[in-house]
């Protein structure tokens, strides 16, 4: 896993920072918008959410270090951010406050496909001024799904978290299974349960599993049931990193091609 958190274009590395975006300051307010900064603006004065260097974040190791701010409006202000990014962080109080203020609010949206994460990465990139370092992970994340495409022959798997939930159409982990030349089994669209009895009596012909590193997160629940994982053995092609999941970003197209290479 490690290996591919820093296998990111040499460009991100050798673009070239002028001083305006030097002195800017950048705070983000979710995990999600973590990721997006730390990429796009390493060399901006950043604040950080608390959650910037979990075991699910992307970026964790390069947000070591790093200050973090409380999505408050009394801390937001004590930063005095030139630009604020966000996912799903901060209330509606907070963000007028701040936009009263003159702040620029950048907001990530929730793609669903890959051309969605595209856009997000351009906005945000533009709105850091950071075009180039966005057109260079863009250029990494189609590169990556070049590498996945195709892999999974059309065979039909189905996603699975601890928490027993799967997903259909309309969802970024539709387009990562899609992506890595999978058909989903999951026919309903969108976030859905998927019932221990379900598995029993039909159980999937393929597991693609997410989260299930987490030991933590539903460690009792559905997806976690000795029926499931009986019906897994044997059945599973990756336990896709819950890093790769946590966000509509660049690494999205990370997760198809270690699902790719696990299928291959």
């Amino acid at each position: 896993m490690k290996s591919w958190l820093w296998a990111l274009p040499a460009l991100l590395l050798l673009t070239p920072v002028g001083a305006e975006a030097r002195a800017m300051r950048v705070l983000s307010l979710d995990q999600c918008a973590d990721q997006y900064v730390l990429a796009l603006a390493p060399t901006a004065a950043l604040a950080l959410s608390s959650r910037a260097d979990d075991q699910d974040s992307w970026m964790r190791e390069a947000a070591r270090g790093r200050p973090r701010v409380r999505p408050t409006l009394e801390a937001a202000i004590g930063f005095q951010p030139d630009v604020v990014v966000r996912y799903w962080g901060g209330e509606p109080r907070l963000l007028a406050a701040l936009e009263k203020r003159g702040t620029r609010v950048l907001t990530i949206n929730d793609a669903t496909d890959m051309a969605g994460v595209r856009e997000n990465m351009a906005t945000v990139a533009r709105g850091l001024g950071q075009e180039a370092r966005g057109a260079a992970l863009i250029a990494h994340m189609d590169r990556r799904l070049a590498q996945a495409a195709g892999a999974g022959r059309g065979r039909e798997a189905v996603y699975v978290t601890p928490g027993g939930y799967t997903t259909g159409s309309g969802s970024l982990i539709d387009a990562i299974l899609k992506a890595a030349g999978f058909s989903n089994g999951v026919r309903g669209p969108g976030y859905q349960p998927l019932g221990i009895e379900q598995i029993a009596l039909r159980p999937p012909a393929l597991f693609v599993r997410g989260f299930f590193q987490q030991w933590r997160a539903d460690w009792r629940g559905p997806g976690r049931h000795p029926v499931v994982a009986r019906a897994a053995e044997g059945r599973t092609v990756t336990d896709l990193p819950a890093a790769t999941l946590s966000c509509p970003a660049w690494f999205a197209a990370d997760a198809a091609a270690l699902l790719a290479e696990a299928a291959r």
